[in-house]
């Protein structure tokens, strides 16, 4: 089982809400999950999230680090945001609950 961190209040996640206009957000690095005006308590209530953001550190393991942040940076200035690959395979993973399994949280 793979250890997943949360971090709450965390600057790097407040710097994504600024820049995608959004209150409430979670960015992964690596296995931490970084959140911004949600607690973790929040992100476990609700599954969907947790998959979609569970999904995200699956695909850093499969291409590490630096390889994903390539990738995801390069997708994303190519399609977009919304359309970016690796934001459609999260998107998709929301009801993958399988996810919860492979994952132990720690906060």
């Amino acid at each position: 089982m793979i250890e997943v961190h949360i971090k709450e209040n965390a600057w790097l996640a407040r710097l994504a809400a600024a820049k995608l206009g959004v209150s409430e957000v979670a960015i992964v690095i690596n296995r931490t999950i970084y959140l911004h005006n949600a607690t973790a308590a929040t992100l476990l209530a609700n599954k969907r999230w947790l998959c979609h953001e569970l999904k995200h550190v699956e695909q850093y393991q499969a291409y590490g680090v630096c390889l994903f942040l390539w990738k995801y940076l390069l997708s994303s200035l190519r399609h977009g945001y919304k359309q970016n690959k690796f934001e459609i395979e999260a998107c998709e993973a929301e009801s993958d609950v399988k996810l919860l399994d492979k994952y132990s949280i720690v906060y």
